[in-house]
């Protein structure tokens, strides 16, 4: 399908969210007809604390300031009595999600995308030259179908289009944080890490996104569990929560073409509905808007040249999580212990953002880094990953 037959057709958005957004006022800037299709009455107020580097100012390119709530340049890590302090060159943001899907909103609508709200995905179709959506109406109104010959999804990790397209059902994991009072003596541009392979594979943090007030959270792998070891860790630590915030978030477990040709024309993932996110940390903002950077430039220029940057990006954080998965309490301890010098210069100066870089240079810096890694590799727990799945005719070898 040529690039100027495509510019003659409007393009469906189906969610409402971050990327979703991000991509229809990209795609309107460019010129194309766009129409958003978000299932609630409204744009999701629900509040959410998040941490991004400051690549996500060098993407949106000033977009998204008014959700910036605070800065962070110093992490204390912690594990088994020991700690390890450093500072960032370039500050970490801290976000409030509702704000951060308003402001995207506001830039898609006056870039000249059109957001219908109420209007959830019940069937997608394929016709022979068009894609049939037919939306139901959360009011109790009556179905109504539209007609498309490019959809993207960007419904969140439970993708209705995904589904409706074919593709499988991401590995999720769960997200809760507490809403807490900051400890006296903690300065609000401090975040804090706490490594407890015993309750988690990930770790636990604390961040603050005020002056007095911050969220402890952690990533599990079981949501009731989750919930019981974060109250567990919230009394041990003498923390009391305000509010909880959950939500279930996609474990990057390898590549999935974002893209898929079927007979009525051509489907499209962003966001959580396509898997971007970073299994080290299981962080999907930064990359989210970059996939859509990314689906951008295939649906404009039929080009994959972002995406396939975000793959090495996203398979290199796969790779780093394959290793440290495995970590116990003693190899955690190994880590602070052998942070010299030249490794806590590397951790402040590259961003997670960077994985390449700063995995090249720790293990340059401090070798028996990779001698631990190597251990809890072969010794460790494995990480799930996807059955197997038929490959489908892609738009482009995304």
């Amino acid at each position: 399908m040529s690039t100027h037959h495509q510019k003659l057709h409007p393009v469906a958005i189906v969610g409402g969210s971050t990327a979703g957004l991000f991509t229809a006022c990209l795609l309107a800037r460019a010129g194309r007809q766009v129409q958003v299709f978000e299932g609630q009455e409204r744009l999701d107020s629900a509040r959410r604390t998040l941490i991004v580097t400051e690549r996500l100012r060098e993407i949106l390119g000033g977009l998204g300031e008014k959700a910036v709530v605070n800065e962070i340049r110093h992490f204390e890590l912690f594990t088994d009595g020991r700690v390890a302090t450093f500072t960032l060159r370039r500050p970490d943001l801290v976000l409030e999600r509702s704000v951060l899907i308003e402001e995207m909103a506001v830039a898609a609508q006056s870039a000249g995308a059109r957001v219908q709200f109420g209007q959830k995905l019940r069937l997608l179709q394929q016709r022979r030259r068009t894609l049939a959506m037919v939306m139901e109406s959360t009011d109790g109104g009556r179905s109504e179908e539209a007609q498309f010959r490019t959809v993207v999804g960007a419904d969140g990790a439970a993708s209705q289009v995904a589904q409706a397209a074919g593709w499988p059902a991401p590995h999720t994991v769960p997200l809760v944080q507490a809403v807490v009072d900051l400890p006296k003596g903690l300065t609000p541009n401090t975040a804090r890490v706490w490594f407890v392979p015993d309750d988690t594979p990930y770790f636990y943090w604390l961040i603050p996104h005020s002056p007095t007030e911050g969220v402890v959270g952690l990533i599990g792998e079981d949501s009731v569990q989750a919930r019981f070891a974060l109250e567990r860790f919230l009394e041990k630590h003498e923390f009391e929560s305000r509010e909880f915030q959950e939500a279930k978030v996609p474990a990057y477990t390898g590549w999935i073409p974002p893209c898929r040709q079927l007979s009525g024309g051509d489907v499209y993932l962003v966001g959580d509905a396509a898997g971007h996110v970073k299994v080290t940390t299981v962080g999907g903002v930064v990359t989210g808007f970059r996939g859509a950077l990314g689906v951008v430039e295939a649906i404009l220029k039929g080009t994959n040249g972002k995406l396939r940057a975000l793959r090495r990006e996203l398979d290199t954080h796969l790779l780093i999580r394959k290793v440290i998965h495995g970590f116990t309490q003693a190899h955690y301890s190994q880590l602070v212990d052998l942070l010299n010098n030249r490794a806590r210069h590397d951790l402040e100066a590259y961003t997670r953002d960077e994985p390449g870089g700063v995995l090249w240079r720790l293990c340059l810096h401090q070798p028996r880094l990779l001698l631990l890694g190597l251990q809890a590799f072969l010794g460790g727990a494995s990480i799930r990953t996807p059955a197997a799945v038929p490959r489908a005719v892609s738009c482009q070898e995304l």
